[in-house]
């Protein structure tokens, strides 16, 4: 059976050093789902409330209330309905935080549970997670968003706009956009360096010079799909992360 038999949070650390929420869903059958919540350097004006202790201990960034939420109120709550039931679910963790921004629980904590239930259902079904979601006719994987210059909060350089990336649209495969990707970052570094500039890497792995402009950033971009080989807009397509809530100031950017 697919029914939710037991759910837990725990703290534990990301990527980048802090606490971050985990959550693990057993159903009656045996089958089990953990996801971890990501989390970012910078916050959107309007993005939900990822929930945040505010005490001493890990600078104020621990997460054992969400955690809390996690073992109390929504354990009470989901124990006994169907994991395949994923919208009602879902809904039901809206209704019971009852905020317009997923405050009160916190949306790391909602959303560690709506993710743990997919993977638990997928894993009773023994079927990949891709799979139970996209349905039978799921064989396409996104085109990768790479991000190789990083700005922002993500970098202590000039640069305003946080997020540089590549997609590689014209990739037959996941695992050839992958290549191309890759191949491009590598021929980046090469062009920073060409040109004296730092090849440091930011917060999320791309590189951090300081520019002249956010212009020249995409200008380093399409000199180095260039030089791997590739054409800019038609193999490796360029987009942007500006995060621009962090430089909004007055009402104006």
């Amino acid at each position: 059976m697919s029914i939710i038999e037991h759910i837990a949070g725990r703290e534990v650390l990301d990527s980048r050093g802090n606490p971050t929420i985990e959550v693990e869903i057993i159903l009656e059958s045996g089958a089990t789902g953990r996801a971890i919540v990501p989390s970012g350097a910078s916050t959107g004006a309007f993005e939900a409330v990822e929930l945040r202790d505010g005490e001493d201990r890990y600078g104020g960034k621990g997460v054992l209330t969400a955690v809390g939420h996690v073992d109390e109120e929504i354990y009470d709550t989901l124990v006994g309905f169907d994991a395949t039931d994923q919208r009602d679910i879902d809904r039901v963790l809206i209704e019971l935080d009852g905020t317009d921004n997923k405050g009160r629980l916190g949306a790391n904590a909602i959303l560690g549970v709506s993710l743990a239930v997919a993977r638990a259902a997928a894993d009773d079904l023994s079927l990949p997670l891709y799979r139970y979601i996209g349905g039978v006719n799921a064989h396409v994987l996104p085109v990768p968003m790479m991000n190789v210059l990083n700005g922002g909060e993500h970098a202590d350089n000039n640069v305003d706009i946080q997020e540089f990336m590549i997609m590689p649209v014209g990739a037959a495969s996941f695992s050839e956009a992958l290549r191309w990707g890759t191949e491009t970052y590598h021929v980046l570094k090469k062009v920073l360096h060409d040109r004296g500039l730092s090849t440091a890497i930011g917060d999320e792995g791309g590189f951090a010079p300081n520019l002249a402009s956010n212009e020249e950033a995409v200008t380093l971009l399409i000199e180095a799909i260039e030089k791997a080989g590739f054409t800019p807009g038609e193999d490796i397509a360029i987009a942007l992360d500006a995060a621009s809530t962090e430089f909004y100031r007055d009402g104006n950017y």
